[in-house]
């Protein structure tokens, strides 16, 4: 059996996403790794330091961000396509540039995969997600947030990445899924607030379009809000994030229990309501609501 694992990033240095890392994660259970990188700012060192990784199983496609008019996260979607079509394996392992495996889960992924790989009806497999907000000990339980997401494929059958490149679809329908005991952990919502700004920038240029994004720019600094409002991490993060973690020196920025303005989704009285019933009746192992996949009983 064999793994492809593959991404795409663009401006990753500059915008603070772990791509290093992320690649490094994955690399021990993959054959191949493709990652279709975009022509960044002049001063992007994205390409040089995924090549500085050094392994011969990594393979870098160039690519160039065309048609950014079209909204929705619709590029993003597009150049993780680019790099899924060039994939050879039997599985492709997906994993967005701020998205890193920890080291035990290693071996659970690739035996799952190995033990679903006769039975068609599994057209992929479930992370469980773990969303680190604003330093590496608060990590949100709440509804606001996706507790699970496809991030393994079978290949050669159809399937394409979906709208803002979060999930997948086959012929524009849900792909059949098994879970696998695995964690995806999501550092997407944790660097400087100053570069957090500026990544949501970028993320809003993408889905919303240049004016709004000029607003985000006009805006003050990001605020994450009060930290403790938001559950401690008690778990190990992983090995590769040791140093990447290491450079962690914003704190004097972030809020630990002062009143505060901010008001993000997770904070609105209807998500706090859901994860109030999903957390006492559920343990937060289940979300109330639609799925981005089916699940493939007794499996």
């Amino acid at each position: 059996m064999k793994i492809s694992g593959f991404s795409f990033c663009r401006n990753a240095d500059k915008l603070y996403y772990p791509v290093v890392e992320s690649i490094r994660s994955a690399l021990p259970i993959c054959d191949e790794f493709i990652v279709a990188v975009g022509k960044g700012d002049e001063d992007d060192r994205t390409r040089a330091l995924i090549a500085g990784i050094g392994d011969p199983k990594i393979r870098i496609i160039d690519t160039e961000w065309t048609d950014r008019d079209r909204l929705k996260g619709w590029t993003h979607s597009q150049q993780t396509n680019i790099a899924l079509n060039a994939c050879t394996g039997d599985w492709c392992l997906y994993l967005q540039s701020d998205e890193v495996l920890h080291e035990r889960d290693l071996p659970v992924i690739r035996a799952r995969a190995e033990q679903v790989a006769g039975d068609a009806r599994v057209e992929g497999l479930v992370f469980s997600y773990l969303h680190f907000w604003g330093d590496y000990r608060h990590v949100h339980r709440s509804h606001a947030w996706y507790p699970r997401e496809i991030r393994m494929i079978r290949n050669g059958v159809g399937i394409q990445s979906y709208r803002s490149a979060q999930s997948f679809r086959r012929d524009g329908k849900k792909l059949r899924c098994a879970l696998v005991d695995a964690t995806i952990y999501h550092y997407g919502w944790v660097r400087p607030p100053a570069l957090m700004t500026r990544k949501r920038v970028e993320m809003t240029r993408t889905h919303q379009g240049a004016e709004e994004a000029e607003r985000i720019r006009a805006e003050q600094q990001f605020d994450y809000g009060d930290l403790n409002k938001i559950p401690l991490f008690e778990g190990t993060h992983p090995a590769v994030m040791r140093d990447w973690i290491a450079r962690f020196d914003w704190g004097d920025q972030l809020n630990y229990g002062r009143p505060t303005s901010a008001r993000h989704r997770h904070d609105r009285l209807k998500y706090r309501i859901l994860t109030e019933i999903e957390q006492r009746l559920f343990g937060g192992r289940i979300k109330l609501g639609a799925s981005s996949f089916r699940r493939v009983r007794g499996v």
